[in-house]
């Protein structure tokens, strides 16, 4: 009898364990997002400070390719629908659903790196033409700003392959949820970190 009364009260500390566990993770991710936001609101002020100085060289509306950076955007927004998809699947029941988790993390990928090489050619393109971030402190604060981001994309990139790994071993376990649920709270910041961009870097130059 002490036995089976001890066998509940230990599960019951397990699952109260668990969930300390997991409020902790949670906490801690948001903390990471803030400091994240810090980091990028000083990379905004930065460029703020120096978007004029181009030091007689040449300014973004001279050197951007409007549809193209709509293109990238476009591509980055529409990453953050099809991850936003694989979260709902993963409510789905039936042993389909870690798979259709996969597809819907595939297709973000997918759109995730093609934005990022957008980005790449983007650089180069601007490297080629001799407007690289020596050339003045504008474009040193522009090169900051969205290479930063770009970085952070990538490290978006990397996770998401870690994730289908543990999908395709784990399954759909609450330990998976959880980090993907992680995952997808930094995708959609990166992505709203890009409007900010997108706006403040590119389209203030055309308007």
């Amino acid at each position: 009898m002490p036995h089976a009364a001890a066998a509940p009260a230990h599960d019951a500390g397990h699952d109260h364990h668990a969930q300390a566990q997991a409020s902790t993770l949670k906490l801690g991710f948001w903390i990471y997002l803030m400091s994240d936001c810090l980091i990028f609101a000083s990379l905004f002020a930065t460029f703020g400070v120096l978007l004029h100085g181009t030091a007689g060289g040449p300014t973004g509306r001279e050197l951007f390719d409007l549809r193209f950076v709509l293109a990238e955007t476009v591509l980055l927004l529409t990453s953050s629908l099809t991850f936003g998809v694989a979260m709902l699947k993963l409510d789905e029941a039936g042993k389909g659903a870690p798979q259709a988790v996969i597809r819907w993390l595939v297709l973000t990928f997918a759109l995730g790196a093609a934005f990022v090489c957008m980005e790449v050619y983007e650089f180069r393109e601007l490297l080629h033409e001799g407007a690289g971030p020596h050339r003045s402190a504008y474009l040193s604060a522009f090169f900051m700003l969205v290479g930063t981001h770009g970085l952070h994309v990538s490290a978006g990139l990397l996770w998401i392959i870690v994730m289908v790994n543990q999908v395709q071993v784990f399954g759909l376990d609450a330990v998976v949820r959880r980090r993907l649920a992680c995952l997808s709270l930094f995708w959609h910041f990166l992505d709203l970190v890009w409007i900010f961009v997108f706006t403040v870097v590119y389209l203030r130059e055309f308007l």
